[in-house]
């Protein structure tokens, strides 16, 4: 067998905390030919990465190759590994040097960091494995097969990055879903170009054209159901807006936080991480919920969270944010996709895959 490429990804939640070593086997045409995630119930993102690349490197060795190119996007792995870095910390020392051994079996091989955005098939596939607190296989088309794409109404106040993070995903054949219509709140937004340049003309909805809430509620709402959405996504919206009962449970938005902490009238954007960076918080995140008639309300679905460096800006903190937000909101979508959201009580439940 010729030279296969691995891509590798450990992740936790809590660090420590319940986490997943994930590995994914491709040919050097791009062709995946395995994967799996390893559920670890207490761990940290070192250590899960590390555990990761011994998995993917045992799976290459049993594939038959001489000859691997191992990715990951942790720079800490990668420069380690390359002795760039000495391996300080005693819970790595033996998971590195595994590592080392492992790669010594091949002919040939090389390590790379690549941006996160370029490893997302073995961080969902980790963060499945969290989810389900098992272990789970790659499989072709996983995350789309026999399921019924749903209809999305994207509500749009900003930029429009997260709809086109979204618009991404259905695009690469990732998430069975479908943008079913735009609603931006404003004319100048930039959302509105977004909007466009990925096929929609988007529908205008001013709270300022409407002598009340209720009125502009109904205007949103006649939108969606002429649209047929099965489920409204909320990209950056602004705007507080009477949710009817049918939509109950059918709308989601991503606040830049971990909620309930940060949330409520007037955390949005920058305002959100600044406040972060007050409370002097070391870990901060992204949180996809259910909404209700209240400013960040309603039943959490995923949480994904992300270190606060020392010298971190209301800029850069946000960047790191936002990249866990592009992996879970498509993920809570797929979920609603599977019908595998429960609400109960208050919280949803996340039915185990079968």
């Amino acid at each position: 067998m010729g030279k296969l490429v691995l891509y590798t990804d450990g992740a936790s939640r809590g660090n420590p905390g319940p986490g997943a070593a994930a590995y994914i086997l491709k040919d050097v045409t791009g062709k995946t030919l395995a994967g799996k995630a390893v559920f670890i119930p207490q761990t940290t993102n070192n250590v899960a990465e590390y555990v990761a690349v011994i998995y993917g490197l045992e799976a290459a060795r049993q594939a038959g190759t001489t000859q691997i190119e191992l990715m990951s996007d942790s720079e800490l792995i990668v420069r380690q590994i390359h002795g760039q870095y000495k391996v300080k910390s005693d819970n790595l020392r033996d998971l590195f040097m595994r590592a080392m051994e492992h790669l010594a079996t091949f002919q040939s091989w090389q390590a790379v960091h690549i941006p996160r955005e370029q490893n997302k098939q073995a961080d969902q596939l980790a963060n499945r494995a969290i989810d389900l607190q098992r272990d789970t296989e790659w499989e072709e088309s996983s995350a789309v097969k026999n399921v019924q794409p749903v209809r999305l109404g994207a509500l749009v106040s900003g930029s429009g990055r997260t709809m086109v993070n979204i618009d991404q995903a259905i695009k690469a054949g990732n998430l069975p879903a479908q943008i079913a219509v735009v609603i931006c709140s404003r004319k100048e937004i930039k959302g509105v170009e977004s909007a466009r340049q990925i096929g929609f003309e988007p529908v205008i909805i001013r709270v300022k054209d409407y002598p009340d809430i209720k009125h502009f509620s109904q205007k949103i709402v006649e939108a969606l159901d002429a649209a047929k959405v099965d489920l409204v996504v909320q990209g950056g919206w602004l705007c507080l807006w009477h949710i009817p009962k049918r939509y109950e449970n059918r709308v989601m938005n991503i606040h830049p936080a971990l909620l309930p902490s940060f949330g409520g009238r007037g955390m949005w954007g920058h305002h959100v991480h600044e406040a972060v960076l007050r409370a002097g918080c070391k870990v901060s995140g992204c949180t996809v919920h259910f909404c209700t008639n209240k400013y960040d309300a309603g039943p959490i679905i995923i949480q994904r969270c992300c270190p606060v460096l020392d010298n971190d800006t209301p800029g850069t903190l946000a960047a790191r944010v936002f990249e866990q937000e592009c992996i879970a909101y498509p993920e809570a979508i797929r979920l609603f996709a599977e019908n595998r959201l429960i609400v109960a009580e208050g919280t949803v439940k996340i039915l185990v895959e079968k």
